[in-house]
């Protein structure tokens, strides 16, 4: 219905496009249909089920409202800053609306409103099932929690691309990408570390952030607590949160507009520098065709901006197991041993996928004069040994309180790891590196496989450390 050109109708294009590029199959939909319909109905037995129970904002309520909106925030705004350098640098039709007989503004408009109906489509898919029914059965003021989710989506769209922007802006063209990878990550995993560090702190903030919050009234009175009165519905918090909202998503739009188009353009250099090995064609190569496939692999490997973004992430969240053993001792040394193992053999087949089903140059591996399972081995030696520092830290830390303990979680995650990596080797089906993230979309069976190695390796590890630190 929407005029062609226009801001709707171009928005309209984004939906398309983002529902295209989700992954298709009678499967995969029907067990995402059956889980979602368990969800919803879960959702209509809790709404009426407290039906009758009253529901209205509370000073206690205030801190843990406040750190959910933060949290949901923080996500939304990695998600955008992600989505954001896709477009920037993986442009599919950008080049086409550029130069289309519209102004760029509009455009830009168009991909910020796309990108910000990306980002809540997680939140929504988690939080509505619940809230709708509830809000619907008995308790309507719990629509504003509705709004509050899309209007937080909408400014973290707006301050993801200002991110991403800033970023390209200090970093260059040649680094933008890998700095904005690390800095979601960040930014993603930088609520989770905080609370961490708050609930740590020698200040006596025993209960993490939230005890945090509650200490110093954040989220009970003034401006902190415009997300509490904006979740019941409160007509003056919900105009001054969309009144933010908006003026965000206006601001980066219009002023950044010059901004954007010239990163963009400048997306298309090469993101890192070209210069001759000091030694010649010679330094390409080594004596083995082992040595010769590891170098390879390890050097595309360490400059991809997407895995140091999951590398990133993961020791966001390791870190604070770490600091927590080597304060605490033998209290959390299984944990830290099944974390670990966790941890090492995801990146194990993470890196392995990377190495194997993303091969730049397929066929000319098919018709090289050598061994495909040499090959195969060295891509592998390549992958185990980018993950070997998540295999060796968690030992390290559990040494102290049982060596027997920190020799069998080493041991364990390693054959964790090698086992995930040739599950991924053996099922794992040729992509894009580009692929990536969406790279357990492809084979469901490798993905359930490799979780359940983890998953049991962990489990061994955490006994045996337990059993032994005795």
């Amino acid at each position: 219905m929407a005029r062609p050109g226009s801001l709707g109708w171009l928005v309209r294009h984004e939906m398309r496009l983002a529902w295209r590029g989700r992954p298709r199959g009678w499967g995969g939909a029907l067990i995402v249909g059956v889980l979602l319909a368990i969800y919803v109905l879960g959702g209509i037995a809790l709404a009426i089920a407290i039906r009758d129970l009253p529901l209205r904002p509370h000073p206690v309520l205030g801190p843990w409202l406040f750190g959910a909106t933060l949290l949901i925030a923080s996500l939304m705004t990695t998600q955008a800053m992600l989505a954001s350098q896709q477009t920037l640098y993986e442009t599919r039709d950008l080049d086409l609306l550029l130069t289309a007989p519209l102004p760029p503004r509009i455009a830009i408009l168009a991909k910020l409103l796309g990108i910000g109906a990306s980002v809540a489509t997680t939140s929504a898919g988690l939080l509505f099932p619940m809230l709708v029914p509830i809000a619907l059965l008995g308790h309507p003021r719990l629509l504003g929690a509705v709004a509050l989710v899309l209007l937080v989506a909408l400014a973290a769209a707006a301050v993801g691309l200002a991110l991403t922007l800033a970023l390209a802006r200090v970093a260059g063209p040649r680094a933008a990408r890998t700095v904005g990878q690390v800095a979601a990550a960040l930014v993603g995993g930088g609520f989770f570390l905080a609370s961490q560090v708050a609930a740590h702190a020698k200040d006596g903030a025993a209960r993490g952030l939230i005890g945090w919050f509650e200490a110093h009234g954040l989220g009970r009175a003034g401006w902190s607590a415009l997300p509490m009165h904006a979740a019941f519905g409160d007509g003056m918090a919900l105009s001054l949160v969309a009144l933010v909202a908006f003026g965000v998503f206006a601001a980066v739009g219009i002023v950044l507009e010059r901004q954007f188009l010239s990163t963009y353009t400048d997306g298309g250099m090469h993101m890192t520098r070209r210069r001759a090995p000091r030694r010649g064609m010679a330094g390409l190569f080594h004596a083995s065709l082992r040595r010769t496939v590891f170098a390879k692999e390890w050097r595309l490997l360490a400059r991809d901006p997407a895995l140091i973004a999951q590398i990133a992430m993961r020791l966001i969240y390791m870190l604070p197991l770490v600091f927590v053993g080597v304060r605490n001792g033998g209290a959390t040394a299984p944990v830290l041993a099944m974390a670990g193992v966790l941890i090492a053999s995801q990146l194990a087949g993470s890196l392995t996928w990377l190495a194997v089903a993303a091969e730049d140059a397929p066929d000319l591996l098919v018709v090289a004069p050598v061994d495909p399972a040499a090959a195969r081995r060295a891509k592998l030696a390549a992958a185990l040994t980018m993950a070997a520092p998540f295999a060796v830290l968690p030992a390290l830390v559990i040494a102290p309180t049982t060596v027997a303990g920190a020799i069998v979680t080493l041991l364990v995650t390693t054959l964790a790891s090698v086992a995930t990596g040739w599950v991924e080797m053996a099922m794992a089906k040729p992509a894009t590196r580009s692929q990536f993230a969406r790279r357990q979309k492809g084979s469901l069976a490798a993905t359930l496989l490799a979780l359940l190695i983890a998953l049991i390796g962990g489990g061994i590890a955490a006994g045996a450390v337990f059993f032994l630190s005795r």
